[in-house]
């Protein structure tokens, strides 16, 4: 059932439609400007299923912003500041003392612009395949080859953009949103809402986002840089960077559950784990080994040990945090973690070894590790990995050498084209498989 739209009124005198479900803590789902409209975009199955999953135990609001939608249409000014305060209007109409912001490509910066300015205001922000440097953005050659066709051809247009921004593995998807773009804006509001954005600069803004930050990012999309993404979770302090598979700036799009996971950990501050119960989706498992670990155990005793792992496991967690991996479970002297991207899951070992051999350079006791990866379909419960595709990550990590990162022909043409320096080793006996399977090594070194 379509919720009741609602109005409120900015500082400088403009309406703002909005609705709101649920009861509990307020998340804030800002507008993808100038693609939005309240109502029509019930009309996209997947929409309502996103809203569904991320809307759950919490109250969620949404609304049109100037321009666009079911907002008043006209307005003076669509600039940074103008965007800042159609969502002061809403925070200040949700009656909440603290609300989280969800804030994806274009209504990022006025995201961070608010929360700057209002930190008392936020309780958590989530940057969803965003930005900080509109002009940057905006000087994409995908980007600035699309823009002049608003004003030639606006049926082309919306049919183009939608592509683009959909991706184009989603084609009934892409025609329903090219449908809502002609619906919820004209040419020219879109032209001029977009040519504001190109002036949206926060950078200057981003070491003084001083709430807790997550930046979610689609390595495979063609319409935002990674660089962007990168900026962001490195200049916010304690930002978190999670990369999930999809090739759509539409977070109801790809791989849907994973990315409503991730956000309603990082809001709920709990881990982010599969779903439970049934085979998933694909999902890339890594497993990780420390070399001679009993040896170490035996030599320096309990708690210097205890020392060792626990330096370990922060340089493990943290590689993972940082490429979007979800640990499974620890195991003293490993761990197992599952991906939504496999290039995320050899971005991931890689940054491991490296950081293990920047670690070992003044440590008096080296760490060293091998690693496993292989892609699948496996079973999830209660919070656990089960079935042939885990059995077989960890029988791969059991045979490589010590430094080593060794992954399944699976992972490999799931990467290819992405750079990665693989080594084939042949057909390789796993212990418990009856037929020998294809492994490739990771030459991490050269890359």
């Amino acid at each position: 059932m379509e919720p009741p739209i609602q109005f409120t009124r900015t500082s400088d005198g403009v309406d703002i439609a909005f609705w709101g479900i649920g009861e509990g803590p307020t998340l804030v789902a800002m507008p993808s400007m100038p693609w939005s409209h309240l109502k029509l975009e019930w009309s996209i199955p997947e929409v309502a299923r996103w809203y569904a999953l991320i809307g759950r135990g919490r109250r969620l609001m949404r609304y049109d912003g100037r321009g666009f939608g079911l907002s008043q249409r006209s307005a003076a000014s669509y600039d940074l500041e103008a965007h800042v305060a159609d969502l002061s209007a809403v925070v200040e109409r949700s009656g909440a003392d603290r609300v989280d912001l969800f804030a994806g490509q274009h209504s990022g910066p006025p995201a961070i612009a608010y929360a700057v300015r209002h930190p008392e205001r936020i309780a958590h922000l989530v940057l969803f395949c965003s930005y900080a440097d509109g002009r940057a953005y905006s000087a994409q050659p995908v980007i600035a080859a699309t823009r002049p066709i608003i004003h030639q051809d606006w049926d082309f247009y919306t049919e183009a953009v939608a592509r683009l921004l959909l991706g184009w593995t989603q084609p009934e998807a892409a025609s329903r949103f090219a449908q809502l773009i002609n619906e919820c804006t004209t040419p020219e509001a879109a032209s001029a809402v977009l040519a504001a954005t190109s002036d949206f600069d926060v950078t200057a803004l981003l070491d003084q986002v001083a709430v807790p930050t997550l930046v979610i990012y689609r390595p495979r999309l063609r319409a935002a840089s990674f660089e962007q993404a990168r900026l962001l979770a490195s200049a916010i302090p304690g930002a978190q960077l999670v990369l999930l598979e999809g090739d759509s700036v539409a977070p109801y799009l790809g791989d849907v559950v994973a990315t409503a996971a991730e956000l309603n950990a990082f809001l709920t501050g709990t881990a982010a784990a599969p779903p439970h119960g049934g085979t998933g989706a694909l999902q890339t498992v890594l497993f990780t080994d420390i070399a001679g670990s009993t040896t170490l155990t035996d030599r320096l005793g309990d708690e210097a040990a205890r020392v060792v792992m626990r330096r370990h496991e922060q340089i493990v967690r943290d590689a993972l945090r940082k490429h979007g991996g979800v640990e499974i479970k620890a195991m003293g002297d490993g761990f197992m973690a599952s991906f939504g991207s496999a290039v995320a899951a050899v971005e991931c070992a890689i940054a491991l070894q490296r950081s293990l051999v920047a670690h070992n350079l003044t440590a008096e006791e080296p760490i060293r590790i091998r690693v496993g990866i292989n892609a699948g379909e496996p079973i999830a419960e209660d919070g656990d990995l089960f079935g042939t595709a885990v059995i077989a990550a960890a029988r791969i990590g059991a045979q490589a050498g010590v430094g080593q990162i060794h992954v399944s022909d699976v992972v490999r043409q799931l990467v290819a084209g992405k750079g990665f320096p693989f080594r084939d080793l042949g057909e390789v006996a796993l212990r418990g498989f009856e037929a020998p399977m294809r492994i490739h090594a990771v030459e991490w070194q050269n890359r």
